[in-house]
């Protein structure tokens, strides 16, 4: 089974059990809730299903309880550790037309118009009101594209490929 990064245990918080989260997921209201089944990975390679029974924002964090644990000694062994969902959690009713998941985008094939290929997403960057995909180049550092229209022209999941247009002053080794 395939698993994807929702976000990451960074401490606790308190002495009743609950963790404290950074989400990296774009969808936090519907990953942090109560009843959703999500999975820490810890430093050790070992993982652990644990069920959501306490959700509440705190500052730049999402501080989560657990069925099962009640205090701060039953969840210590838990930071750090990754929190990650099944593939199974995955539906593509949470994305509007044009989204993608992380996972769905790198890897990709880059090419310009004129179908040459510039490298191949490795990255993804959330910065403010758009995203941008970082291109890795062979012996060229690597091309930021902002996720606009005007730059990402066709994503083609089927062929494992994106079909860009380059702005003046997107690519400055040319």
């Amino acid at each position: 089974m395939n698993f994807y990064n929702i976000g990451k245990i960074v401490n606790t918080q308190g002495l009743n059990g609950e963790v404290r989260v950074n989400s990296v997921t774009d969808f936090p209201e519907k990953r942090f809730k109560i009843g959703n089944v999500v999975y820490a990975f810890l430093n050790d390679g070992s993982s652990e299903k644990l069920e959501i029974d306490g959700v509440r924002k705190h500052k730049n964090f999402i501080l989560l309880h657990f069925k099962g644990k009640p205090s701060i000694n039953d969840i210590e062994y838990l930071k750090p550790s990754q929190l990650k969902i099944s593939e199974n959690e995955l539906s593509t009713d949470d994305l509007k037309p044009g989204e993608y998941y992380y996972h769905q985008i790198i890897g990709l094939d880059v090419y310009d118009l004129d179908n040459n290929h510039l490298g191949q997403i490795k990255d993804i960057m959330s910065l403010g009101p758009n995203d941008v995909w970082v291109v890795g180049r062979e012996n060229k550092k690597d091309l930021l594209l902002p996720k606009i229209d005007q730059v990402i022209k066709k994503v083609d999941l089927d062929n494992n490929q994106i079909i860009v247009e380059l702005m003046e002053g997107l690519d400055d080794e040319n």
